[in-house]
């Protein structure tokens, strides 16, 4: 079964996480077949949008598990050249000329806050919860860091980088991250009418525009590296590699009070 649902319908790319028995979590081959579908979907002339959802309860609940035992025995250069892959995706998804609209249900997690926050559009259910919780494990958010930070500031970043907090949709939606929280069976709704909106547009319009704001807030090669560079540091840190072997293990990091 593949890890990626695509197809094209009335001019959208709808671009599906199929892992609703990992919470659609991902590893490295997921994040390799979702940035292809991405990448593919960049030369697609017929579209005018795309679309990312998700199957079962969750959104994306970030690393996957199994993903997280293999990385306890990577080295720096094995854990660079996997940020260097996820940095790839999150380029992939924030640099679709087409216009990308999230949907979001249940749990964002980690990477999966990343994946929401690289969307142009975003609408969440109401019960939706998201959380940048790195630190609980001796990292940071590094790799989708610019552009989490690009959309929830740095006030929000200083406090939910460091603390971990669950965020609610509701306070989502107040700091940035996500456009409109609805009910989870008013979802489809709120998704058709942006796509309805979008399809009235310019087409050439509205790359220009979403061309416009790349330009006015950019992501630069230099920093995407520098963010790839300091989580395979992280990782391959002491503290990195005990929160790693104390979140599989199920008990509490060394540094824990």
């Amino acid at each position: 079964m593949s890890a990626i649902l695509t197809e094209i319908r009335d001019h959208v790319r709808f671009i599906t996480l199929n892992r609703p028995e990992r919470h659609n979590a991902f590893d490295d081959a997921v994040i390799q077949e979702l940035t292809a579908t991405f990448e593919t979907a960049a030369t697609e002339s017929n579209l005018c949008a795309v679309v990312l959802d998700s199957l079962g309860r969750s959104f994306s609940a970030g690393a996957d598990i199994n993903w997280m035992r293999r990385m306890a025995d990577y080295d720096r250069d094995r854990n660079l050249s996997d940020a260097r892959a996820l940095a790839r995706l999150m380029q992939a998804i924030d640099t679709c000329p087409r216009p990308v609209v999230g949907v979001v249900q249940g749990a964002a997690y980690g990477g999966g806050v990343g994946l929401a926050a690289c969307c142009d559009l975003v609408v969440a259910a109401e019960e939706s919860v998201f959380c940048l919780s790195e630190v609980k494990i001796g990292i940071i958010p590094a790799v989708i860091s610019p552009y989490v930070m690009r959309s929830i500031g740095v006030p929000a970043a200083r406090r939910y980088f460091l603390t971990a907090e669950a965020i609610p949709a509701v306070t989502a939606k107040e700091i940035g991250l996500v456009h409109e929280v609805v009910p989870t069976e008013d979802l489809v709704t709120t998704r058709d009418r942006w796509l309805s909106a979008l399809k009235a547009n310019s087409p050439h319009a509205v790359t220009a525009a979403k061309g416009l704001v790349a330009r006015l807030a950019p992501i630069d090669p230099t920093m995407i590296e520098w963010t790839a560079e300091r989580i395979a540091d992280l990782r391959a840190s002491e503290q990195g590699q005990e929160g790693l072997k104390a979140f599989l293990e199920r008990r509490k990091p060394f540094w824990t009070i």
